[in-house]
């Protein structure tokens, strides 16, 4: 084969390697810390970016995204000296790549170390309920340490967040009566409520129920005396019609009889007395007496002489 062609090949093959040497890719959410001859150069924003064969390299690619990272269980005494365990969660994001590669040599290990830490820190300063009872103030203050703490590693603590804490078998123990206790008080307490509101209930149902009654008497009795003063009314119109019809008819049919009675009487009386009386040839006291039958043949007897 002919030299120039192998010395071709080698060179092509070389550039290659060279090529694949200088070419990068940094994916997003990531960044590349490149370091040349062993010393930081520069950090890698994402995308196609280019090195200097043999002389630069990525030596880390940093994951800028927030990640978690879960701290180990561990007993802690509170206060009260009361030994309990508790693990806990850390949620963090990168804001320096290069101040995380550098500024501590292993990162978690420390994070977890120092998370343990203050856990121990804060519970010891609380007592057992306080513990069980405060945790978004457990997670507030931890948050608060750690983010302080880990500025200078380029790391953002975005919270903490405490898992379990979990009492001795006999304090568990115990507060699980407590709370069955509290329970079965509560539930007491609203069977009792329940009777008093069933009671009040039904009384006042019984005291509307009575004012129903009374007012439907009331009402009742209203209605029958209004009934009885329109039948007295009525019965008081009725009679005194029928009075006013007897009066009418009185006056009508029995005037001139009681006249004439009258008459009578004064003519009785007279004529018992042998008074001389004076009786109008009109008056009915002539057909009474019988003398119209006298009167008229005096009458036509008087004329023939």
């Amino acid at each position: 084969m002919n030299p120039g062609i192998i010395v071709l090949i080698i060179v092509l093959l070389l550039a290659v390697i060279v090529l694949a040497k200088s070419i990068v890719i940094i994916r997003q959410a990531q960044r590349g810390i490149v370091e040349r001859f062993g010393r930081y150069k520069e950090t890698l924003e994402p995308g196609l970016r280019f090195l200097i064969p043999f002389v630069d390299r990525i030596i880390a690619r940093v994951d800028m995204r927030e990640s978690v990272i879960d701290i180990p269980p561990q007993a802690v005494i509170t206060n009260d000296n009361v030994t309990v365990t508790i693990d806990a969660v850390v949620y963090y994001y990168v804001t320096d790549a290069q101040a995380v590669r550098y500024e501590v040599a292993d990162f978690f290990l420390a994070v977890s170390k120092l998370a343990q830490t203050n856990i121990r820190n804060v519970v010891g300063e609380m007592t057992l309920d306080e513990s069980l009872a405060s945790r978004e103030r457990m997670n507030a203050t931890l948050t608060e340490t750690l983010d302080e703490a880990t500025d200078k590693w380029g790391v953002k603590v975005t919270r903490v967040e405490v898992k379990e804490i979990e009492p001795p078998k006999d304090i568990s123990d115990a507060m699980s009566k407590q709370m069955k206790a509290e329970r079965e008080k509560r539930a007491t307490i609203l069977e009792a409520e329940a009777y008093r509101q069933k009671q009040i209930l039904e009384a006042e149902g019984d005291k509307q129920n009575a004012i129903l009654v009374a007012e439907g008497n009331r009402q009742k009795a209203i209605l029958e005396a209004e009934g009885d003063r329109q039948a007295s009314i009525l019965r008081a119109e009725g009679e005194a019609k029928a009075i006013e019809d007897v009066s009418q008819a009185a006056d009508k049919y029995f005037v001139g009889n009681a006249q004439l009675l009258k008459q009578l009487q004064v003519t009785q009386a007279s004529l018992e007395m042998n008074t001389k009386l004076v009786i109008s040839d009109q008056s009915k006291l002539i057909n009474v007496l019988g003398l119209s039958e006298a009167l008229q043949e005096g009458n036509s007897a008087g004329p023939k002489k």
